[in-house]
C-alpha cells in the first residue's frame, strides 16, 4: 500500500445554489491552487501517480496546480463529489428543511441530511448513501494499492468519508469534518498493516504566510 494525498479543490463558485453552476473555480480558486503546487515544487515533493475527479472543480485544480507535471493525471469518477444540492433540494420538498444559506447553518443542516440519506429517506436521490461510501471505500484503496506516492484532487465530502471509512467516524463527525475541510488544503493517508492511517488533517502550508491568510477558505 503506498501513500496517499487528498486535496480538495480550490474555491468554487460560492454563490451558487446548484450543482452545475457551483461546478468551475473562482480566480482566488485558481491562485489556491498555483500556490499549492508551487509548494510542492518547492518542497521537493513529488507524486508517481496523479487523479482527480471528473468535475470541472477538479481539473482545473489539477491544471492550476501543474499536477500533470509529476504525472499522466487519471480522471475517475469515483472521486466525484456527492450531489449536495440536489440532496438538500429533495431534503426540503420531502422534509421541510430548508437549504442552508451560510456555514453556521450547513453545520445544522448537513448532519440532519447525512442522517436522512443514509437511513434511505431521501426518495429520488441521485445516489445512496451506501453507493457513495462503496465507491469512495473503492477508488481509496485501490489507489493505496498502486505502486509509488498517489495525489488526489477530489471534494469534501469524499475526504470526510474516507476519514469516516478509515477512522470509524459516525454520521455528526462525518458531517463536521466535511465543513472543515478547507480549498486545496492536505490530507494524507500511510499504510498501517492491511488498514490506512490518517497522518494528516487540513494542512495548508501554503496559505500560512500573513500575505495569504485571506485565502484560507471554505466556501
Amino acid at each position: 500500500m503506498s501513500h496517499v494525498t487528498l486535496i480538495r479543490h480550490g474555491q468554487a463558485n460560492s454563490a451558487a445554489r446548484d450543482e452545475t453552476s457551483y461546478d468551475r473555480l473562482s480566480e482566488l480558486g485558481h491562485r489556491q491552487a498555483a500556490w499549492l503546487g508551487a509548494h510542492f515544487d518547492g518542497s521537493g515533493e513529488r507524486f508517481a501517480r496523479v487523479y482527480c475527479g471528473t468535475l470541472r472543480r477538479h481539473r482545473e485544480t489539477a491544471q492550476s496546480m501543474g499536477a500533470a507535471d509529476h504525472a499522466e493525471v487519471i480522471e475517475d469518477p469515483r472521486l466525484n463529489e456527492l450531489s449536495y444540492f440536489d440532496l438538500a433540494q429533495i431534503f426540503e420538498a420531502q422534509h421541510g428543511v430548508a437549504v442552508p444559506l451560510n456555514r453556521e447553518e450547513f453545520a445544522v443542516h448537513m448532519p440532519r441530511m447525512f442522517t436522512a440519506w443514509s437511513e434511505n429517506r431521501l426518495e429520488g436521490a441521485p445516489e445512496s448513501f451506501d453507493a457513495f461510501r462503496a465507491r469512495t471505500t473503492e477508488a481509496l484503496m485501490e489507489i493505496a494499492a498502486g505502486e509509488g506516492r498517489a495525489l488526489v484532487v477530489t471534494s469534501a465530502g469524499l475526504i470526510a468519508m474516507c476519514l469516516k471509512v478509515t477512522m470509524d467516524l459516525g454520521l455528526p463527525a462525518m458531517a463536521h469534518a466535511c465543513l472543515a475541510v478547507m480549498n486545496t488544503s492536505v490530507h494524507r493517508f500511510q499504510p498501517l498493516g492491511e488498514a490506512l492511517l490518517m497522518t494528516q488533517f487540513n494542512a495548508i502550508p501554503h496559505l500560512e504566510t500573513p500575505d495569504r491568510q485571506f485565502a484560507q477558505t471554505h466556501l
